[in-house]
């Protein structure tokens, strides 16, 4: 469990080798850039955020292009596909697949046209369909629906919103007009009317009035009859999808630069991060500077291959003290994986305990308990190591959360053997159910949590007392380690007197032995030297706990009140009752679904309703109570564990290095 020691650097190189040099450290990516060094007379900063939001908009581009050709042509992925992680590329590929960027960008721009294109002409297809639509009553017109009459007549061209007779027509008008007019019906249906109106030049006025009160509504204005001006856009519409059929049938055959478009989403990807570093660095009109922090482990490594291949001179030195110096986790193979969790709390802050290695046996442990099903436990180790094994290439985070759910798998598989659930008690049923034989099952190697839920309520609580106390004994490790002796006897050698006294203490109370089903009561002489332990803590903790006021008065308010801390304790152990609910809610869960299975007997539809209720149950049982365990289990971590001796707060290394979605490039040795 260590937290690895850190570097500043300083690198000073020639102007000329800038771009080699960056692209080297890029790849490396075991600097991470700070900008401490001001601008003075001689060292300017470059403004290159312009040239950044280019090749950041090229990227954006070439991803939008890589949208457009999945649509069109799907790539092909397996179920784990997404466990493969980045391509490796070699060095000299990649500076052959750069220089031809240009190249590329123009077929991402075609992509990206195309996409629009058709974007529009599909935006186009409902308009013509709509003037389709509309036209559709007036295909046996035979004069264009904007006509508007002869020089002697006026025309009106028109629907009413409703079926109207030809006499009923003739009646309204000429009741509301009284001006001779020639009315005519073009079609009708049971929403509309189409008319045909004529009248002479000088009764136009009051025939408009009188039409528009009948409701009449100018028909589609169009200077073609119906009938041409229907075939025209239909036409239209054809020509619109094949132009379609067209662009999407380019697009797909464009699916062979797949993998160029990545390829270069991630090379602008990385000139991007590249010139926001760029922009930071202090340059005078032949030389360049960069300060920043690199694991001390490869410094020298870096030392020498900075000057023997670009000329560039590095200095490294330890950091001071009061700088924010960012943190990196190394541990061994079985604390590793848990890191991710640490992160997602807080990266311990500078001179603190990385917690790694202490966390993750009781991470693993507490896992398994929750879980408790050997059968759910071999499926999550052996799905684990298959998906590591076929995937070398796996991102080094889904690494590391697939070997903690591993380990945790193997733990959940022991849990399982000691409380004798095989996908709960699956063994049991098929050997009744199908072979009629009841006297087959599987025995747990301990006891069945379900069938003796009292002894394994005081096994979690224990578990959790030896976690707490777990995570003081590490607080007075780092007190000790930090030459603060004194800090650690007063804020855990206390606490341990007062908790662990009381805990000893109960353990002599007959009541309390018999209510939590113990075998045993502890003799009375335990009870008194226990209770001497637990007041000698009290009293410590009243002194102690306020030492930091000068004020006896708010020193003693001060210890009575951390004193009262001792119910969070209370409250801290009873929260490792959740290892018997969620270890029982696995159990049962799994017994009903056999249950359900099981309830047609030996027969053929029997086989058949217990294979598939077997399959979904366990399949859902599994992802919820999995979840279900991985969460609590952090939060016994957060809460219960970390609250103990724990802060955080350190800031994450975050190197100057390939950020990329799709490649990683590989240094050619």
């Amino acid at each position: 469990m260590a937290v690895l020691p850190m570097k500043k650097a300083f690198l000073c190189g020639l102007k000329k080798d800038r771009k080699r040099t960056l692209e080297y450290l890029q790849r490396q990516g075991v600097l991470e850039v700070s900008e401490e060094i001001e601008e003075d007379a001689v060292f300017r900063k470059m403004d290159v955020l312009s040239s950044k939001a280019v090749f950041e908009r090229n990227a954006a581009e070439a991803e939008q292009a890589l949208g457009v050709l999945q649509s069109y042509a799907p790539e092909e992925k397996g179920l784990l596909d997404s466990f493969r992680g980045r391509k490796v590329l070699a060095l000299s590929v990649y500076e052959e697949m750069a220089a031809r960027h240009d190249e590329i960008m123009k077929q991402a721009s075609r992509l990206l046209l195309l996409a629009k294109t058709i974007g529009e002409k599909q935006g186009s297809i409902p308009r013509i369909e709509q003037q389709l639509k509309e036209l559709e009553p007036w295909g046996t017109f035979d004069l264009p629906l904007n006509f508007k009459g002869t020089k002697a007549t006026s025309a009106f061209i028109g629907a009413i919103p409703r079926q109207i007779s030809q006499e009923e027509l003739s009646r309204e008008f000429s009741a509301l007009c009284g001006k001779d007019a020639e009315l005519s019906i073009v079609s009708a249906s049971k929403e509309q009317t189409c008319i045909f109106a004529v009248c002479a030049k000088q009764d136009a006025a009051g025939a408009e009035t009188a039409l528009k009160a009948m409701g009449l509504v100018n028909a589609p204005q169009t200077s073609a009859v119906p009938a041409k001006r229907q075939k025209l856009l239909v036409e239209e519409l054809k020509r619109t999808e094949e132009e379609i059929a067209e662009a999407g049938e380019e697009i797909r055959s464009m699916a062979p630069v797949r993998e160029e478009l990545k390829f270069v989403a991630d090379y602008y990807t990385m000139r991007a991060e590249k010139y926001g570093v760029l922009n930071s660095l202090a340059q005078s009109q032949s030389v360049f500077l960069i300060t920043g922090y690199v694991p001390a482990e490869q410094a020298k490594e870096l030392e020498v291959h900075l000057a023997s291949r670009y000329n560039v001179f590095a200095q490294f030195e330890d950091p001071a003290e009061d700088e924010d110096v960012p943190v990196i986790l190394r541990n061994n193979k079985f604390a590793e994986p848990v890191e991710g969790i640490i992160e997602s709390y807080g990266l311990p802050a500078r001179g603190e305990l990385d917690p790694s290695a202490v966390m993750a046996p009781f991470y693993y442990i507490l896992f398994g308990l929750m879980l408790s099903d050997a059968a759910y436990g071999l499926i999550m180790v052996f799905g684990c190591l298959f998906c590591l094994k076929k995937f070398p290439q796996m991102e080094e985070g889904l690494k590391k959360s697939l070997k903690m759910f591993m380990y945790s798998g193997i733990s959940t598989t022991f849990w399982g053997f000691m409380f004798g659930s095989f996908f709960g008690d699956a063994v049991h049923v098929i050997a009744a159910t199908f072979f009629r034989r009841p006297d087959i099952s599987m025995p747990p190697l301990w006891f069945e949590p379900v069938d003796m839920p009292m002894k394994m309520l005081v096994f979690s609580l224990c578990i959790g007392i030896i976690h707490i106390f777990t995570g003081l004994g590490v607080k007075l490790y780092s007190s000790v380690k930090s030459g603060h002796l004194a800090d650690g006897i007063c804020d855990v050698v206390f606490w341990y007197l007062l908790v662990g006294g009381a805990v000893v203490y109960m353990l002599t109370v007959p009541v309390f032995t018999g209510m939590l089903g113990l075998s045993f009561t502890l003799p009375g002489t335990v009870g008194i030297i226990a209770a001497a332990a637990a007041l000698i803590g009290l009293a410590g903790i009243v002194l102690t706990d306020g030492r930091s006021s000068k004020n006896w008065g708010k020193r003693l308010l001060k210890g009575l009140y951390g004193a009262y801390g001792v119910t969070s304790y209370l409250s801290d152990i009873l929260s490792y009752s959740r290892l018997l609910a969620l270890g029982l809610a696995t159990s049962v869960i799994s017994t009903v679904f056999n249950k359900m299975g099981s309830m047609m007997g030996n027969s053929i539809p029997g086989v058949i309703l217990f294979i598939v209720v077997f399959v979904i149950g366990h399949a859902l049982n599994l992802a919820i109570n999995a979840l279900g365990a991985y969460v609590h289990t952090n939060r016994l971590q957060f809460v219960e564990f970390f609250g103990k001796f724990y802060e955080g707060g350190g800031k994450k290394f975050q190197p100057f290095a390939e950020h990329t979605k799709y490649f990683k490039v590989k240094e050619d040795v």
